[in-house]
């Protein structure tokens, strides 16, 4: 008895695999999502926080999980990080409607500091658990390219060995049609302990995604061609 309910505490928190719908469209894995308890972290977290943008985008940016705002918003990247995000789009020359965002975690991890929640690193575990979501969307936006956002996306896509230190900005092949290239996370920019770091941080940041909306159309061109 007691290895039965073992076994079915370790399948219930080891994937969101069984909460994905058996018919994928972006609204059916979004209102499937809401039910995901795939691992423990849906028990802290307000809600599911999906991603958002057009069926068809180019370019499909994922960041690591969502923050305060976006948990009691239910909206991916509209915090602090996302509206520098935001910024920097504008400055590459892309427009934030154009693209899809999301998380490869769909859920808010936190460690209470006095009142204010604060963003707690998910797992190797948890980012596993969610990725199903992420290949999913992946599967339905048919993107070009995937742009990462910080070595926890990244990760989550290139495996545990990569390391954006090395291999930020390169174009890699992804799983199928589409390439892969990493950059900062928005959040990162932020951090700097002054306006000197932060500008120059966040001049790599735009110069990255020029690059990666470049490549986005090559992508394009030579799909067509």
């Amino acid at each position: 008895m007691f290895l039965r309910e073992e076994i079915a505490m370790k399948t219930t928190f080891e994937s969101a695999a069984p909460f994905l719908p058996a018919h994928r469209t972006l609204n059916s894995l979004r209102e499937a999502a809401k039910q995901c308890e795939g691992c423990e972290l849906y028990k802290r977290a307000t809600q599911t926080v999906f991603g958002e943008g057009v069926r068809n985008a180019a370019m499909l940016i994922v960041g690591e999980q969502p923050g305060d705002q976006e948990d009691l918003t239910g909206k991916p990247f509209v915090g602090p990080a996302g509206k520098l995000l935001d910024r920097a789009l504008a400055d590459a020359g892309i427009e934030r409607d154009d693209v899809y965002v999301t998380n490869a975690v769909k859920h808010f991890k936190w460690e209470e500091r006095g009142k204010r929640r604060l963003h707690a690193k998910p797992s190797a575990r948890e980012v596993s658990a969610c990725h199903p979501w992420l290949e999913a969307e992946i599967a339905c936006v048919k993107p070009k390219l995937v742009v990462c956002l910080g070595a926890t996306a990244a990760q989550s896509m290139l495996g545990r060995e990569f390391r954006l230190t090395r291999q930020r900005g390169e174009i890699l092949p992804g799983g199928g049609a589409y390439s892969i290239a990493a950059t900062v996370h928005p959040s990162s920019i932020l951090r700097q302990f002054d306006d000197d770091s932060r500008h120059r941080a966040y001049a790599e940041f735009v110069a990255d995604l020029k690059k990666m909306k470049t490549a986005a159309a090559t992508l394009i061109k030579y799909d067509r061609a």
